[in-house]
């Protein structure tokens, strides 16, 4: 990879762009980011060099979401499993179409923001379910394995139960964690480790706690109801773009 000063713009706004979703809505959101970075180098080199910012950015938003920020009745059944689901996706990449995949994904994404919409955008809470919750963890873990796109499963679940706009920031931002930690290794295995993306990962990190920081500030001016309604707004415009990548082959 040749490191220009387009690709290090780009990789610098993909960068802060995630790490800012990270601290403004927990995360969930790195499939914004991705195909951006994508512009300008491979799309298997952007996933790895993300790998190991993901963890600086979990580090630094650890800060932000303590454990009193954490739903931990749900983590208990959404870890494991999000575990599980992550082995199965990294098995499934050499045996499924991800293109179907991606598709599947975005269209009950967009079902489910419909639906939301319908009601007038009101929060509705819900009772917890450990079998919705198991079915969000493992289906999370697969897609964030597969396409990058663990944000939409987990939300359709959490945004479902009407959790405080705190906890249900600080549940998605420890979830992402275990997962960030979990798949950095397969992914840096798969975009091999060389010079080059060890460099442009060390300009970009300046970049990681800027962008939490800042999205923390955004976090903190909102009502529960504009948050809810970013989420859906963000989770559309994922839902869509990963859609439109299952329909034209860009996710392969």
């Amino acid at each position: 990879m040749t490191i220009d000063i387009a690709t290090l713009c780009v990789a610098e706004l993909g960068v802060f762009l995630i790490a800012f979703m990270r601290g403004a809505f927990g995360g969930g959101f790195a499939i914004i980011g991705i195909p951006l970075l994508s512009l300008t180098m491979d799309p298997v080199q952007a996933g790895g060099m993300l790998a190991p910012l993901f963890i600086a950015m979990d580090v630094v938003a650890i800060r932000y979401w303590r454990p009193a920020t954490w739903s931990k009745p749900d983590l208990v059944v959404l870890v494991p499993t999000l575990l599980v689901g992550i082995g199965a996706g990294y098995w499934l990449l050499s045996a499924l179409d991800r293109r179907a995949v991606a598709i599947l994904v975005a269209l009950v994404t967009l079902i489910f923001a419909a639906l939301w919409l319908r009601q007038s955008g009101e929060v509705v809470a819900r009772p917890r379910s450990v079998w919705r919750a198991g079915v969000a963890g493992s289906a999370a873990g697969v897609t964030t394995m597969i396409a990058h796109s663990g944000g939409p499963p987990l939300a359709i679940y959490l945004l479902s139960l009407g959790l405080p706009k705190a906890l249900y920031a600080g549940t998605t931002s420890i979830f992402f964690t275990v997962a960030n930690v979990a798949k950095a290794g397969p992914w840096l295995l798969v975009a091999g480790l060389d010079r080059s993306l060890v460099t442009i990962m060390a300009l970009c990190l300046p970049a990681v706690p800027l962008g939490v920081w800042t999205g923390w500030r955004l976090h903190q001016r909102l009502d529960q109801r504009q948050l809810y309604r970013a989420c859906y707004g963000l989770l559309v415009l994922t839902a869509l773009k990963l859609l439109w990548d299952g329909v034209s082959g860009y996710v392969r």
